[in-house]
C-alpha cells in the first residue's frame, strides 16, 4: 500500500469524495487560494474549481452557519475551521442549529455537513486555539465526532462522514499532518461508530482516540519490553456514536483499564468511558479504573511545559504501570 501522509490522506478523500457527487463543496478560510492554513486542501481549487473549493470571510459564525443552510437544501459542505478552538464563535449555529434541525423538522430536513480542522494542543499556541471540544461536541444529541489517530483512518472515516446525513464534527491534530501511514490505492469507507484494537494484549487495556493513541503504542512497547506486560490498545476513533462493546470486550480480557486522552479531566470524554466501563463490566475490573488527561490548567504557551502538560508516552507508561497494581 502507498504510504501517504495523514495531511494527503484527508485531502485525497476530500478530492474522491468531490468527484464522486457534485454536492460536495469545501469551504473555509483559505482553503482555495492559499491551499489551505495547513495545505491540506492543496490542488483542489485548480482540479474542481472555486464553485466548489471556496475561501470564506474570517467569520466562523458567517460561513458555518451558511453551510449548515446550504446542507439543508441539500449540498454536502465540509467546512474547515482553521482551530476548532473558534467553533465557539459558531457554537449557536452548529450546537443550536445544525445539531438540532432534523429532530425539530419531525425528520423532514437533514443537516449533511461535515466540520473539520485541528483540537489540540502541543504546538504551543496558546490556551485560545488550543481547545479539544470533542466531549462538548458530543453532549449533544444529533450529531456525530470523529477524532482519527492515523492517516488510513482520516481517509477512510473523512469519505464515511462527507456520505453521513447528520452533522459530523471531524476533529484533526496539527502534530499528526506530517505522521506518514498505509492508505489504500483503492477506494475504502470506514463506518462510523466503530473502534479499532491498535494492538492487542492481556495485561492492561488502553483506551484512547486521536494523537493519544501514539502515545499509547509507544509506551505499550516500552512496557513490553522493560515490564514484560501485554497492553491492549483500543482506538475508539469516534466519541459519538461509542463502541463500547468492543472496550467491553477488550475489559473481559485484561481486567485492567486505562482512559487516555487530550482532554481537561473534569466532565471529559474519560468521565463518561469510566461511568460506562463500571456500569456494563464492573465483575470484570481487577483493579480501579485509571486514568490520564491534560493536567487541569488553560494550554500552557511554554513548549518544554507544555509537553509536560500533555500525555506523552512518559506519563502514559507511569500511569499503566500504577494500574498494574
Amino acid at each position: 500500500m502507498p504510504l501517504i501522509t495523514y495531511r494527503e490522506a484527508i485531502r485525497h478523500a476530500l478530492a474522491e469524495e468531490l468527484t464522486r457527487d457534485r454536492n460536495v463543496v469545501v469551504m473555509g478560510e483559505e482553503v482555495a487560494q492559499f491551499n489551505g492554513a495547513y495545505k491540506v486542501t492543496e490542488g483542489l481549487l485548480a482540479k474542481f474549481g472555486p464553485d466548489r473549493i471556496v475561501d470564506t470571510p474570517i467569520s466562523e459564525a458567517g460561513f458555518i452557519g451558511m453551510g449548515i443552510g446550504a446542507s439543508m437544501l441539500g449540498v454536502r459542505p465540509v467546512m474547515e475551521l482553521m482551530f476548532w478552538s473558534f467553533y465557539s464563535v459558531a457554537f449557536d449555529q452548529i450546537l443550536n442549529n445544525a445539531a438540532n434541525v432534523r429532530y425539530m423538522s419531525g425528520g423532514q430536513i437533514n443537516c449533511p455537513i461535515v466540520i473539520r480542522g485541528p483540537a489540540n494542543g502541543g504546538t504551543n499556541v496558546g490556551a485560545t486555539h488550543s481547545h479539544t471540544p470533542e466531549n462538548v461536541l458530543a453532549n449533544h444529541p444529533g450529531v456525530k465526532v470523529v477524532v482519527p489517530s492515523t492517516a488510513y483512518d482520516a481517509k477512510g472515516l473523512l469519505k464515511s462522514s462527507i456520505r453521513d446525513n447528520d452533522p459530523v464534527f471531524f476533529l484533526e491534530n496539527t502534530i499528526l499532518y506530517g505522521e506518514k501511514g498505509e492508505v489504500p490505492a483503492e477506494e475504502f469507507l470506514i463506518p462510523l461508530g466503530l473502534a479499532d484494537i491498535k494492538r492487542t494484549g492481556t495485561d492492561l487495556t488502553i483506551v484512547t482516540y486521536g494523537r493519544c493513541v501514539l502515545h499509547a503504542l509507544a509506551a505499550a512497547a516500552v512496557l513490553e519490553k522493560d515490564h514484560d506486560c501485554s497492553v491492549e490498545v483500543v482506538d475508539l476513533r469516534t466519541i459519538r456514536p461509542l463502541d463500547i462493546d468492543t472496550v467491553l470486550s477488550s475489559v473481559a480480557k485484561t481486567h485492567r483499564v486505562l482512559i487516555v486522552e487530550e482532554q481537561k479531566p473534569f466532565a471529559s470524554v474519560g468521565s463518561q468511558l469510566a461511568y460506562m466501563i463500571q456500569r456494563e463490566a464492573f465483575d470484570e475490573l481487577d483493579g480501579p479504573i485509571h486514568r490520564l488527561a491534560t493536567v487541569d490548567a488553560p494550554a500552557i504557551y511554554s513548549p518544554p511545559v507544555e509537553t509536560e502538560q500533555l500525555p506523552n508516552p512518559q506519563r502514559v507508561i507511569k500511569a499503566a504501570l500504577a494500574a498494574l497494581v
